[in-house]
């Protein structure tokens, strides 16, 4: 498959779009920090939420969805759809928390909440470990993505890719900042769910597949469309579905779904205008995420198993591809081939879109950790702004090279995800209990960090290598949790408590709810909400969401009954949550 001309001249003019972005907002991201990683703290709630959804609207995502489909079915999409509980408690508790911590970073936040020396290693240390180590190996993952959608439809070797895909992301990220990341996001995701709809129209348009109804009475399928998992099968169903909705959610740190907000997320938060436009991106951000993007990819997913039902069909038709890389997640771009030219080319800008908001976002909030709370905070305190903007710049340049360099060594999206979770199995309790817990102190978040960190590599490299039966990932996981979660428990409470004047510098600032601060410090009448309302939205707006994902799959299963269900469930759950918010504090 090769693009023609008039695909190529709509990719064009997509890198241009980026490239005078990139340029128009230079001048004003280069006047301070605050500009350069915040936009000034100026932007409205519905376009860091469509920031939020662009960056997550990554390259690998459609490839990793279309693995899990072949793999799992539908219904082995819990392992992300579940995170939607961790989203909602960041929506309906932290949100407001951490624009009111009025941080540069999420790493600052450190030395707010805790004190001394152990403070100020936890900032820097986990600046370099999630900014440099963390943040590579996802830009790695998506460029990975990049390399295999290129070799399809490009036939480009993936060094070629990876210096093509790169070179254009880095100009404008390195030069706009993070306005220039938040307002090109939202012309990226509008081009990427373009590009995602028209993918899976014409994958349902292939003869062998026969549309809709084709598709869901296909005899490769069956088995593959259930919401849920088959509970007769109960260690796929705990790989799928217990594990992710009983423990992972909370347990797991995972970029995008960070159990009491944090990343990229934390940054969007910081750099909204006001408490409640954090809340209102954070909830937009979900619905989208979680109601809006997943169909798609999924119809795409299953339509190839139609196609090319095995790894050899996919190799067979792409006897030019590296087999290091042939993977179910490669099926997703070989579907594109049968897209027509001139929509083509949109599909493929769109997949570039994916890979650039997620790339640009990234090397933004990287260089963020870098800069202010690694280089200034413990290497250059007095430099001035503009010197300030100048590293972040050249780290972004940095960060992108290893990124690129990394992804050349990975072989599948659903790989790099398992690492993910396995590295952050147990630290997620953690943050979501500092905000209202006053025994956590910083050598909890440390301890947590190197058990869960130790508990990775012994099952990613050590276990099979003495000889011993291999682990399913979700037996893993809950394994590493029950280490990482009782070790860091043990050193709290082994542990002196953090200074009273510290807890109470924090409590003033941040006010959080007070039942679990009132032993320790002098707490506030009014938090600025109720917690039992907090819980409440918390719930509904869980079921708002699932209800209108769920509503829409049965519309395309053409059950209208099952769907009307769903979405009256989803006109109450909403209702319910409007009528509350301004008992969460949303004025």
């Amino acid at each position: 498959m090769r693009l023609t001309a008039i695909d190529l001249i709509v990719i064009a003019l997509y890198g241009a779009m980026a490239l005078i972005v990139g340029i128009a907002f230079a001048r004003r991201a280069g006047a301070n920090r605050q500009e350069f990683f915040l936009a000034g703290r100026k932007l409205p709630w519905w376009l860091l939420g469509t920031s939020m959804v662009a960056t997550t609207f990554s390259t690998d995502t459609p490839n990793l969805v279309t693995d899990i489909v072949r793999t799992n079915g539908v219904s082995g999409n819990w392992v992300w759809w579940a995170f939607l509980v961790t989203g909602m408690l960041t929506v309906f508790f932290y949100a407001k928390l951490w624009r009111r911590s009025g941080a540069l970073t999420d790493m600052a936040f450190y030395e707010l909440r805790y004190g001394g020396k152990p403070a100020a290693f936890l900032r820097g240390f986990r600046a370099l470990y999630l900014g440099v180590f963390f943040n590579i190996m996802i830009m790695a993952t998506v460029t990975l993505a990049a390399i295999k959608i290129g070799g399809v439809l490009l036939g480009l070797e993936p060094w070629k890719i990876v210096v093509m895909a790169g070179t254009v992301t880095v100009i404008y990220s390195a030069t706009s900042g993070l306005w220039g990341v938040v307002v090109t996001d939202l012309v990226l995701f509008v081009i990427a769910m373009i590009g995602a709809v028209s993918a899976a129209y014409y994958a349902l348009a292939i003869p062998e597949v026969g549309g809709l109804e084709g598709l869901l009475h296909h005899p490769a399928l069956q088995g593959k469309l259930s919401f849920l998992p088959d509970f007769t099968d109960w260690r796929s169903a705990a790989a799928v579905f217990i594990v992710p909705l009983a423990v992972q959610w909370w347990a797991t740190w995972y970029p995008g779904a960070e159990p009491g907000g944090g990343g990229y997320q934390a940054q969007r938060m910081l750099a909204a205008r006001t408490e409640e436009g954090a809340m209102g991106a954070t909830l937009w951000f979900n619905i989208a995420h979680y109601a809006l993007r997943p169909w798609p990819w999924i119809l795409v997913g299953l339509a190839s198993l139609i196609v090319y039902p095995t790894l050899d069909s996919i190799a067979a038709a792409f006897p030019n591809l590296d087999p290091s890389i042939i993977g179910h997640d490669l099926a997703y771009p070989a579907m594109l081939v049968f897209v027509p030219h001139g929509l083509l080319g949109l599909v493929v800008a769109s997949l570039a879109a994916a890979y650039m908001s997620t790339i640009s976002t990234h090397l933004n909030w990287g260089a963020s950790y870098v800069v202010n709370d690694y280089y200034r905070r413990f290497l250059a305190g007095d430099r001035s702004e503009h010197h300030y903007v100048a590293v972040g710049r050249a780290t972004t340049v940095v960060l992108i090279i290893i990124a690129s360099a990394l992804s050349l060594w990975l072989t599948n999206a659903l790989q790099a995800f398992q690492i993910l979770l396995q590295i952050g199995a147990g630290t997620g309790l953690v943050f979501i209990l500092r905000w209202f817990w006053w025994r956590i102190n910083a050598w909890s978040e440390i301890s947590a960090m190197v058990i869960s960190f130790v508990v990775a590599i012994y099952f990613q490299f050590v276990h099979e290598a003495l000889g011993l039966a291999s682990l399913p990932a979700s037996s893993a996981l809950v394994i590493g949790v029950g280490i990482t979660t009782v070790g860091w428990l043990a050193v709290t409470f082994l542990t002196t408590p953090e200074d009273t004047a510290v807890l109470q510098r924090f409590y003033d600032a941040i006010k959080p709810f007070g039942h679990g601060w009132k032993r320790v410090v002098e707490v506030d009448a009014d938090p600025g909400g109720t917690l039992s309302a907090s819980v409440a939205c918390w719930a509904l707006g869980c079921v708002f969401v699932y209800g209108a994902l769920f509503g829409t799959g049965y519309l395309l299963y053409g059950q209208p009954w099952p769907a009307a269900m769903a979405f009256a469930v989803v006109l109450l759950s909403g209702l319910a949550v409007f009528r509350l918010l301004p008992k969460v504090g949303f004025r």
